[in-house]
């Protein structure tokens, strides 16, 4: 007989941070007794098997959508759309096949619309309500709350009010009836802070992203640390790499961290060179970290919020095709960086009510 609740927990494909932030919530639902499933594909199954090895793991394909590495990246996803909703068609089918064969009593998704079926409870991780666009900002919101209210809940990794991470994305149009603000979800809210760690690292290159632009960006990184004189520590971003990657000049080179490892050299470093991918700013604020911000080119999104914490003086934003490393690092000494968050911890209670309605 079963005695505990069986959740999946799936992630969207794009990236790492979509893995990373479930794991605050994997952990949560571990503690309230819940036997957690993930369904996840490529380099996010790879990291949360490295996280969690004692936990059951299916492959859930993801949209197989590449970044360009050159040309616009709006016109890229338009043309994508008629794929984009086909995945999303063919992975409800895909979820109602897992609950009935893996005997699911609730799923949490992490960005992929398609999951919110009526066979069981369900929930959708969401920080971008509203979709950044050069065109059409309107009907994407419409078509974005479509999916929204298929789900039974809406989970914004955010806070409510005007001290808030997300600025536009979540907080310019009015909630849906079924959101909540679960505040921010990072892998490092649990980590006792060390905010006076003895500082390893100058600088702390953190590489991530859909590909081929994780690789661009690699490359361009690799070729301007080679030659700097300050402590450098890069994470490639490739939890399947188990080989070492060998050293540059005075950077250190790592394919993979854990969240304690990461956690530590984080800790250990002045300053944080990274995408401003929404999962990775979490984390930067969880921690109080400054950060260098180096947008995506043409991710919208990324380029929105880099741009956000740069005019609030709180972290330096420069874009890919300037990037000059030894140039920013001055530059960014006139930027604060994160200060102190609110402490209410929204996801709690978020969780005990998802698993009261399971």
């Amino acid at each position: 007989m079963k005695t505990k609740k069986r959740i999946l927990v799936c992630p969207l494909d794009w990236g790492l941070g979509h893995a990373t932030r479930c794991i605050p919530v994997i952990h949560e639902l571990i503690r309230q007794k819940a036997e957690v499933v993930i369904a996840a594909d490529k380099r996010p199954l790879e990291l949360l098997k490295q996280e969690f090895p004692q936990l059951q793991f299916i492959v859930f394909s993801g949209y197989d959508i590449a970044y360009p590495e050159n040309g616009s990246m709006a016109m890229k996803m338009f043309f994508s759309i008629p794929k984009i909703l086909k995945k999303i068609n063919d992975e409800k089918k895909f979820l109602q096949g897992i609950v009935r064969n893996e005997k699911i009593d609730g799923v949490i998704s992490d960005n992929r619309y398609g999951l919110g079926i009526t066979d069981v409870p369900t929930v959708l991780i969401l920080h971008q309500l509203m979709i950044k666009s050069p065109f059409g900002e309107n009907i994407l919101h419409t078509i974005t709350m479509n999916y929204v209210k298929q789900f039974s809940f809406c989970w914004v990794p955010d806070f409510p009010g005007q001290h808030n991470l997300s600025g536009d994305l979540a907080h310019k149009y009015a909630l849906p009836p079924n959101a909540r603000f679960v505040g921010p979800l990072s892998r490092f809210s649990s980590f006792p802070k060390n905010e006076k760690a003895e500082k390893k690292y100058d600088l702390l290159v953190i590489i991530s992203g859909p590909e081929p632009q994780r690789t661009v960006f690699e490359k361009m990184i690799l070729q301007q640390v080679s030659i700097l004189p300050q402590r450098i520590l890069v994470v490639l971003g490739k939890p399947e790499n188990t080989a070492k990657p060998e050293g540059i000049g005075n950077a250190e080179i790592v394919s993979h961290l854990n969240s304690e490892q990461l956690f530590n050299a984080i800790s250990a470093s002045v300053l944080v060179l990274t995408r401003p991918g929404y999962s990775t700013i979490m984390d930067l604020a969880v921690m109080k970290k400054k950060a260098i911000f180096v947008p995506t080119p043409g991710q919208t999104e990324q380029e929105y919020l880099g741009n956000l914490y740069h005019k609030k003086k709180l972290h330096l934003c420069v874009k890919q095709s300037e990037l000059d490393i030894k140039q920013i690092i001055s530059e960014s000494v006139s930027f604060k960086g994160f200060s102190d968050l609110q402490t209410t911890n929204y996801l709690v209670d978020n969780v005990k009510e998802f698993l009261k309605s399971v």
